[in-house]
C-alpha cells in the first residue's frame, strides 16, 4: 500500500502551506539522490516531491482529503493533469478541467457526484511554477557567485490589478449559471446516474460578467514583462541541478500568491578539468627523465597550483590522488579529490647530447656494463 502524503512529508492533516514546504525542504535535502547515500534515495524524493505537489494545491489537497490515498491515486491514473496550475481546455485557473469533458474533475464526480471547487472556485490560489535556465563556468561552480539574470514572466496586470476588467466596468450576474460560476449536468454512466458539476465557459467560473476588458492585459489579469532578478548560486552546484526562488513565478489566481521560479543550472565544460560528482580529473604532461627519475610537479587546481611527487618509475597513465582539491560537497562539508594522470611526453626532435644520451642508455638498459660515475645524472639534465 503507497504510503498517505501526509505521512511522506511528516505533517497532519491539518498543516497550511509554509509547514509543508518547509517539511518537503528537509526531506529533499535528506534524500535528493545527488547527496543522500540511502540506496532508496532516489524513490523517497520522488514521493515527497509528489505529495508536495499535491497538498501545495488546493483543490488537488481537496479531492484527496475527500477520496483517500488509493481513490485519488486511481482518479489520477483515469483522468490526469495536464499539468500544474490547471488542466488543458479548462477555465481559467481550474486544475480538475472544468468546461470539457474528461479530466480529474470527472473522475472526482464520478465518485461522489459534485463538483470538485464548489463555491471555493473563486477563492485565492497559487500561481503556476515557471522555468528558465542559467549556464556557469567550472569556476563559478567552485566558487559560488551571486549572478544578475533577466526572465520574461507573466506579472499581475497593474491597470486592472489582474481583475481583467476595469474598475468601473459595468457587471451583471451571468444568465448562464445564475452567478454560481459552474453548471451541472447530469450523465448516465456505468456506475449509475451521477451529476458533472463545470465551470461556466460564458464568465469562466466568475459568476459575473463585465461591460469591457481591460485594455492593458486584454482581460487575462496578466501581462508578459522583463525583469532583472539576483540569485545566489551555491558553491558546489552540479551541471542540471535547479534552484527555486519562491514567490518569482507567476501570479496566481484570484489574487492569490505567486508560484515559484525554478532555475535550471548547467556547468560549462572546462579545458583542463573534468568533473565527475564532486571530484575533478586532470592529465598532466611529464617528461621522460621525469617518469624516469623521479620529480617534484607544480599541478594547477581551481584555487592555486599545489606540488605533487611523482616518483622515480612512473609509468605513463598512472593517476594520483590529491585528496580534498576537488569540487566543493554541496550541502555537505569538506571537498572531493582530484585526481591527476600523468601523461609521458615523447621528443619529437633531440639535439646532439640528448641523442647520444638515449643511445647510451638504450645500450645500457637491460645489462650489466660498466658505465661513467654520471651517466645518468647526464641523462637526466640533458632534457
Amino acid at each position: 500500500m503507497t504510503e498517505d502524503f501526509y505521512d511522506v512529508l511528516g505533517v497532519s492533516r491539518d498543516a497550511d502551506e509554509d509547514e509543508i514546504q518547509q517539511a518537503y525542504r528537509e526531506k529533499a535535502s535528506e534524500y535528493h539522490p545527488d547527496v543522500s547515500d540511502d540506496p532508496n534515495a532516489e524513490e523517497k524524493f520522488k514521493k515527497a516531491k509528489k505529495a508536495k505537489e499535491v497538498l501545495t494545491d488546493e483543490e488537488k489537497r481537496q479531492a484527496y482529503d475527500q477520496m483517500g490515498h488509493e481513490r485519488f491515486e486511481q482518479a489520477e491514473k483515469r483522468g490526469g493533469f495536464d499539468g500544474a496550475g490547471g488542466a488543458g481546455g479548462g477555465a481559467r485557473g481550474n486544475p480538475f478541467g472544468g468546461g470539457g469533458g474528461g479530466g480529474f474533475g470527472d473522475i472526482f464526480e464520478q465518485f461522489f457526484g459534485g463538483g470538485a471547487g464548489g463555491g471555493n472556485r473563486n477563492r485565492p490560489r497559487q500561481g503556476q511554477d515557471l522555468r528558465t535556465s542559467l549556464q556557469l563556468d567550472l569556476e563559478e561552480a567552485f566558487e559560488g557567485v551571486e549572478r544578475e539574470f533577466s526572465v520574461t514572466r507573466p506579472t499581475r496586470c497593474d491597470d486592472c490589478d489582474g481583475a481583467g476588467h476595469p474598475p468601473d466596468a459595468d457587471a451583471e450576474t451571468c444568465p448562464n449559471c445564475d452567478g454560481q460560476g459552474q453548471v451541472t449536468q447530469v450523465q448516465q454512466t456505468p456506475l449509475g446516474r451521477v451529476q458533472q458539476t463545470s465551470a461556466c465557459r460564458r464568465c469562466g467560473g466568475e459568476g459575473t460578467l463585465y461591460s469591457e476588458t481591460c485594455s492593458t492585459c486584454g482581460g487575462d489579469g496578466q501581462v508578459r514583462e522583463e525583469s532583472t532578478l539576483s540569485v545566489d548560486i551555491p558553491a558546489g552546484i552540479r551541471d542540471g541541478q535547479s534552484l527555486r526562488m519562491e514567490r518569482e513565478g507567476a501570479p496566481g489566481p484570484n489574487g492569490g500568491p505567486n508560484g515559484d521560479l525554478l532555475i535550471e543550472v548547467s556547468v560549462a565544460d572546462h579545458p583542463d578539468f573534468d568533473r565527475e560528482g564532486d571530484d575533478l580529473h586532470h592529465q598532466y604532461p611529464i617528461s621522460f627523465p621525469q617518469a624516469t627519475f623521479g620529480d617534484t610537479v607544480e599541478v594547477s587546481t581551481l584555487d592555486g597550483t599545489v606540488e605533487m611527487d611523482v616518483p622515480a618509475g612512473t609509468q605513463s597513465g598512472e593517476t594520483f590522488r590529491l585528496k580534498d582539491k576537488g569540487m566543493p560537497r554541496l550541502r555537505r562539508r569538506g571537498r572531493g579529490d582530484l585526481y591527476v594522470q600523468v601523461q609521458v611526453v615523447t621528443p619529437d626532435s633531440l639535439n646532439a647530447e640528448q641523442r647520444e644520451a638515449l643511445e647510451q642508455f638504450a645500450e645500457a638498459g637491460g645489462e650489466e656494463v660498466d658505465v661513467n660515475e654520471g651517466f645518468f645524472e647526464r641523462i637526466k639534465s640533458s632534457f
